[in-house]
């Protein structure tokens, strides 16, 4: 009675796993919960307020598909102070979240049969909107001894005449970790030589970032031109519930984004909107004051979690997760259970140790496992102190 679409997909492993710690939380069991990739703190107040006086001025009506012009020229604004990229308002598209942005991206440019290339570790839905879309992924799996960043010879390697697009995410959703300038442009010198490749750059965790300024490929001597960046207010200032992301693209991909957003969903919330505009224009220092927080916490999850036998941890420069290599433990049992997976790994943690965390599989890292440290100091405190006790369980079977 399903589609063959529907047949292909994967349903995504990190709402999975939150929906089966909410069960057993449900059933009064203590759970802390490390798979929730949203900050923990409220959104704040100005963008608050603005949303109220959107409510007030009757913001009730459908805005236009690709967004109202205020917010799009406050996007143009923040990536030439920001980001040193020049845009006009007509090559932004807002959506409903940036990730429907990176979806309208991927069906806007790929066709049937055509490859897009997605470095591995990846966020889970990358490979699913690319099979939405009737291409084909191609993986480049760069592990924890490269800091999960790929090469340009991995690159050089995994491009072919099939090849339409490749999806970077920096900083990144599941390692944290962060593409330097230089690193970018050494990337960008080999997509020069394939003309035909699309770059997906998602850059939504650009202001949760410990090394200093964002780097974005589109400011790579052209590249610009043949970049779709997307980015949003989810996570830099705490509004993963208004829903609005947006892309910047050269005119005709835009054009195309919003065509076909205009077929599916049409234009996002209009209250949302407004918000989102006061985000982007208003007062900025709440986003620093978020950023140190996840330092903090950063810095005290790796801490704990090099404390745990068997742990092999890196130390992420972005976003709010951690991604250890936790395959010390497969083949090991509690008597009860055993693990043979990272999949296996995170069932356990919630199982035994009351920690929800997501499995390395479903970010195509099956040696890994990811906890987000959006949480507090004393959740991190409690969650590892939790974890070291259930690992110690563990023997060979």
């Amino acid at each position: 009675m399903l589609s063959a679409l529907v047949n292909r997909l994967a349903p995504s492993a990190t709402l999975a796993m939150s929906q089966k710690s909410a069960e057993l939380k449900a059933q009064g069991v203590d759970i802390i919960n490390l798979s929730v990739g949203e900050p923990d703190f409220n959104t704040p107040d100005h963008i608050k307020a603005a949303a109220h006086r959107a409510i007030d001025e009757n913001y009730s009506r459908y805005s236009p598909v690709a967004g109202y012009p205020a917010l799009r020229q406050a996007i143009v604004a923040k990536l030439k102070q920001e980001n040193g990229l020049d845009y006009d308002a007509q090559q932004i598209v807002v959506s409903n979240g940036a990730k429907q942005c990176v979806c309208n991206a991927v069906m806007a440019v790929v066709s049937e049969g055509e490859e897009v290339i997605i470095p591995a570790p990846y966020w889970v839905s990358y490979p699913q909107m690319v099979l939405m879309a009737n291409g084909r992924p191609v993986f480049v799996e760069a592990g924890i001894e490269q800091d999960f960043k790929i090469t340009p010879e991995q690159l050089e390697a995994a491009i072919t005449p099939r090849t339409r697009a490749i999806i970077l995410c920096s900083p990144s959703n599941p390692t944290g970790s962060v593409y330097s300038a230089a690193e970018l442009e050494a990337l960008a010198a080999v997509l020069r030589r394939h003309e035909q490749v699309i770059v997906i750059s998602d850059e939504i965790y650009e202001h949760i970032n410990y090394v200093g300024a964002h780097a974005s490929i589109a400011a790579c001597p052209g590249m610009k031109e043949r970049t779709i960046v997307i980015n949003g207010v989810s996570k830099a200032y705490a509004m993963t519930g208004w829903r609005i992301g947006f892309l910047a693209a050269p005119a005709a991909l835009a054009k195309a984004c919003s065509k076909l957003q205009g077929q599916y969903t049409s234009g996002p919330c209009s209250v949302s909107q407004v918000a989102a505009t006061e985000a982007f224009a208003g007062p900025q220092d709440c986003v620093e004051t978020m950023r140190q927080a996840f330092e903090r916490r950063k810095q005290l999850i790796v801490r704990l979690a090099k404390e745990v036998p068997g742990f092999e941890v890196n130390d992420p420069h972005g976003a709010f997760y951690l991604f250890p290599k936790c395959s010390h433990y497969f083949g090991m049992t509690d008597g009860e259970r055993t693990i043979q997976n990272s999949m296996d790994f995170a069932l356990y943690l919630l199982e035994v140790g009351h920690v929800a965390t997501v499995g390395g599989d479903a970010f195509g890292s099956p040696e890994c496992f990811r906890m987000s440290y959006a949480t507090s100091d004393e959740n991190i405190v409690e969650a590892l102190r939790r974890i070291k006790e259930a690992v110690a369980r563990l023997h060979k079977a």
